[in-house]
């Protein structure tokens, strides 16, 4: 696969995309990845790390800031490190785009670019929770719309369920809406209104589920308007770090602890890459005619090598077409529903 990554976004580039990159290659040679940005700084980075020759530099020196409006950032502009990732897209020689820059910016240039798929209203950010079963659970959308309406939470629950199936394999995902109650009377007139769709679509639609159950594992897809998604992701990653914190200082603080730590050291190293975000690298901003993966704006070099290793294997599966019929079947499910009711009037 032909990857592009944007090699100027995120809070440590262009270091981290570089060591990223090279991380990913040394365990898929068989992909390609090009870097794109400021080519002198790409290259210097390249030589300090003696990968000088082993990478295409495609120059683009202007990086989009975390304040740019997405009225311009749907610009063309080619000298933009997202933009030039797009065009190689387009111009047939990526098949996929990784970028830790600003998310609002990058779908918005996606969507410029490469178009959504037939029936996609609004695309959505894809994130993995991990769960008690070992796996994990879809929750979408976690940022890139922040109003909705309930057709877009009927959509995301059709894409969601698509990238369940082709790329994790379920044969019948779990979908739920997320509310402040499991009572089908609680929630809000956004999450009452969507759930009444979704029970009368093909889904295995399960109704609500809690913020308390993101993690069990008791559903797969978990819908929800991108402010309050990347709100209960940022919640997230901000109580594994504090738990990780406030059990390193309660270690540090007694020597029988020390002991015992260890003993556990393994345990905790593994409970580490499980909760750690930039194990799962990146997320799928599905909806678009494309691959797109949305990395973390503080990416490390193991994000980014997690992040191009999800890219590689969305494009391995090919679920761009069954993307686009989760799409339409959203949009008959919310048309047919709508007939129904004027109908009744």
């Amino acid at each position: 696969m032909r990857i592009a990554l944007d090699a100027m976004g995120g809070d440590l580039a262009p270091a981290a995309a570089v060591a990223g990159a090279i991380q990913f290659l040394r365990r898929r040679g068989s992909d390609s990845v090009t870097l794109v940005g400021d080519a002198k700084r790409i290259e210097d980075e390249l030589a300090r790390r003696k990968a000088a020759g082993s990478f295409c530099v495609h120059d683009a020196p202007e990086a989009l800031g975390r304040d740019v409006k997405p009225s311009r950032a749907a610009r063309p502009n080619r000298r933009s490190s997202i933009h030039a990732c797009f065009d190689l897209v387009c111009r047939g020689e990526a098949d996929a785009v990784v970028s830790a820059g600003n998310s609002g910016a990058l779908m918005a240039a996606a969507l410029h670019l490469l178009g959504r798929l037939e029936g996609v209203e609004r695309p959505a950010i894809v994130t993995p929770l991990p769960t008690l079963r070992g796996g994990c659970a879809l929750l979408l959308d976690s940022g890139a719309n922040v109003t909705c309406r309930p057709a877009h939470l009927v959509q995301f629950a059709h894409l969601g369920a698509a990238w369940a199936r082709r790329v994790m394999g379920l044969a019948r995902p779990k979908v739920a809406v997320l509310a402040n109650g499991e009572e089908p009377t609680k929630g809000t007139d956004l999450t009452r209104a969507a759930s009444g769709l979704l029970r009368a679509s093909s889904l295995e639609f399960v109704g609500y589920v809690e913020g308390k159950d993101l993690f069990t594992g008791e559903v797969d897809v978990i819908v929800t308007d991108g402010f309050t998604g990347n709100v209960v992701l940022k919640t997230t990653e901000g109580a594994a770090a504090a738990l990780g914190a406030m059990l390193k200082r309660e270690i540090e603080a007694r020597s029988t602890a020390r002991l015992g730590n260890l003993l556990m050291a393994p345990a905790f190293a593994g409970f580490k890459k499980i909760v750690d975000w930039a194990e799962y690298g990146g997320a799928p901003l599905v909806g678009v005619d494309g691959v797109c993966i949305v990395a973390h704006g503080r990416s490390t070099a193991r994000a980014f090598k997690n992040a191009l290793a999800t890219a590689s294997q969305a494009c391995s599966t090919a679920f761009s077409d069954d993307l686009a019929r989760a799409a339409l079947a959203a949009r008959e499910l919310i048309g047919s529903t709508a007939a129904r009711q004027a109908a009744k009037r």
